[in-house]
């Protein structure tokens, strides 16, 4: 039998708890090597459940320019895979609960070998990826790999994915799905909660997986809004945009005002 997952253990005690995963993300080396690994202990210590960690690449197709930003600050410092391995590695010394996903796109994990990469994400304890532009019909030989590493494959499902397709990315994807709540790039602007709702609940009746939902979650009562209708909250823009703001300040200052946002975000989804 399948040893069970980092990932499907935290959602399946968040079910009992009757709360929803807190998923922040932020770029590995964004404002540079030194401020991410404080900055995961500090969204853990605010409440964060799952880590996504973004992979620096030069053209993040799918990212506005927030997080295009982030990622060019962080090539800046030379970051690369063999750097965010090593990071998590050491984040493992002191932390062996959270969850944590490797978000980014598919030229870098190419570059490396599917199966070197897999290799060193389960090393250095990762749990899971995200490749969002690799499609599941795609896939089928990286999936493979993943899974025989006990590593998480994680796809998006968009407002525009049909019927259909969805089923295909559910059957391809483990740990969760994460739902888009907006047409367009990260960092867009208005949410329909009623909508996000809507496309959860469709989601639920292709996949027992949890559903998380990321894209227009700014501050705490949308946080809020999105747990009520979600299994998770993913929260990126706003925080990258703590990080761009202070970019110059101490790595302290960075911390203390992400875990501030994160915190209140966890008190409002767990006091609805």
């Amino acid at each position: 039998m399948a040893q069970v997952g980092r990932i499907t253990k935290i959602f399946s005690k968040l079910k009992q708890e009757k709360k929803q995963a807190l998923i922040p993300f932020v770029t590995a080396g964004d404002p540079n090597k030194d401020t991410t690994l404080p900055l995961m202990h500090a969204m853990v210590d605010a409440g964060a459940d799952i880590i996504e960690l973004g992979i620096p690449f030069s053209d993040p197709m799918a990212d506005g320019p927030v997080i295009q930003l982030a990622n060019e600050r962080a090539l800046a410092h030379n970051t690369g895979l063999k750097d965010i391995f090593a990071l998590v590695r050491e984040f493992r010394q002191s932390n062996k609960h959270t969850a944590i996903v490797l978000m980014g796109y598919l030229n870098p994990v190419e570059w490396m070998g599917y199966q070197a990469f897999a290799q060193q994400s389960a090393e250095s304890g990762v749990d899971g990826a995200l490749i969002v532009d690799l499609p599941p019909e795609e896939a089928e030989e990286y999936t493979t790999i993943m899974r025989r590493h006990g590593l998480d494959t994680v796809y998006l499902i968009t407002p525009t994915t049909t019927d259909e397709r969805a089923k295909t990315i559910c059957q391809n994807s483990s740990g969760y799905v994460y739902y888009v709540s907006l047409k367009g790039v990260t960092g867009s602007a208005a949410l329909d909660v009623s909508a996000v709702a809507e496309q959860a609940n469709s989601i639920r009746l292709k996949t027992d997986l949890p559903v998380a939902v990321g894209f227009g979650i700014k501050n705490a009562e949308t946080a809020a809004a999105v747990a009520a209708v979600s299994d998770g909250v993913i929260v990126g823009s706003a925080l990258i945009n703590i990080i761009a703001a202070n970019q110059n300040a101490n790595s302290g200052e960075i911390c203390s005002q992400v875990a501030s946002l994160l915190a209140n975000m966890r008190e409002n989804m767990d006091a609805k």
